[in-house]
């Protein structure tokens, strides 16, 4: 069967940033789109809360009547300093893509090759130093754990809670991604990976002088930051018919920063240690479909 021609996605984070930018050019061909955000969309929730993420799994299946061709996960919190966001971030960037997509899973799959792009971060592989343990809790989905798991790095926690939120989402993606209940529900699922994107978050961190010669000192191959414009195309692009052989995947856009810190990192050949796990996977794999 080929491409509807209008569709139905829905996309978190909607009112502005590269929420906003996808959605506009989403609309601009015609689509339907159901926005979650705090203000300014079709359905309001506040995605740091359980209540709020029900609400959202909730109210959206009731606004596409049971079927999505599509969703992007683009809601999240910035690394932004103070003990009392390290929940927020936490909830917001964890629980609020992982919980939100299991929630909407039978819409997905109600539809044909249902497309579902996640929004993750070069951070995952730029910060240094994120604990396993802490990957283990947001594993667990325990948000406590986490905060605890990050004491000992003081007022820098909020940003290694961000880069472990990124690099834990991104786990989950890979992992859902190729399961029988993803992969072999037809439902493509994917990351995509920003660097330094100039939205009104970026904005407002370099109008702070210390935030922003953090940011205007971190290594960019290509200089500048990107835009949100063009990084809503890319998203479009993992939405497309075009993508179908895409699962599974963490495609980073970020002018280089990744490549240049971890460019003998990955992709890298499976060790002779794990080579017993690897042939058991092999043989134990069957076709979904």
């Amino acid at each position: 069967m080929g491409e509807r021609a209008v569709k139905c996605y829905v996309v978190t984070g909607s009112a502005s940033g590269m929420g906003r930018a996808v959605t506009e050019k989403l609309r601009a061909q015609g689509h339907t789109v159901i926005g979650v955000d705090l203000v300014d969309a079709e359905v309001l929730a506040d995605l740091s809360t359980a209540d709020g993420r029900h609400r959202a799994i909730a109210d959206v299946l009731a606004a596409a009547g049971g079927r999505l061709d599509g969703a992007v996960l683009a809601a999240g919190l910035g690394p932004t300093p103070g003990k009392e966001r390290l929940r927020l971030i936490a909830e917001v960037n964890y629980l609020g893509v992982v919980e939100l997509l299991e929630g909407w899973r039978p819409a997905l799959a109600a539809a044909d090759e249902a497309k579902v792009v996640v929004f993750s971060s070069n951070s995952t592989t730029t910060v240094p130093a994120v604990p396993s343990r802490t990957l283990a809790a947001f594993a667990e989905r325990d948000i406590d754990k986490v905060c605890r798991s990050v004491r000992i790095f003081g007022k820098q926690a909020a940003p290694i809670v961000y880069a472990g939120s990124k690099l834990a989402v991104s786990h989950w993606v890979r992992r859902a991604a190729v399961s029988r209940e993803w992969a072999g529900a037809g439902i493509r699922l994917n990351a995509l990976a920003p660097g330094a994107i100039l939205t009104p978050l970026l904005e407002k961190q370099l109008a702070t002088p210390t935030e922003a010669k953090a940011i205007r000192s971190f290594p960019v191959p290509i200089g500048g930051f990107g835009d949100a414009g063009h990084l809503a195309d890319w998203v479009l692009f993992m939405l497309s018919d075009s993508s179908r052989f895409l699962c599974g995947s963490v495609l980073f856009v970020d002018g280089g920063s990744d490549a240049y810190f971890r460019a003998k990192d990955w992709p890298r050949a499976v060790p002779i240690r794990h080579l017993i796990g690897y042939v058991r996977r092999f043989r134990g794999f069957t076709p979904y479909r």
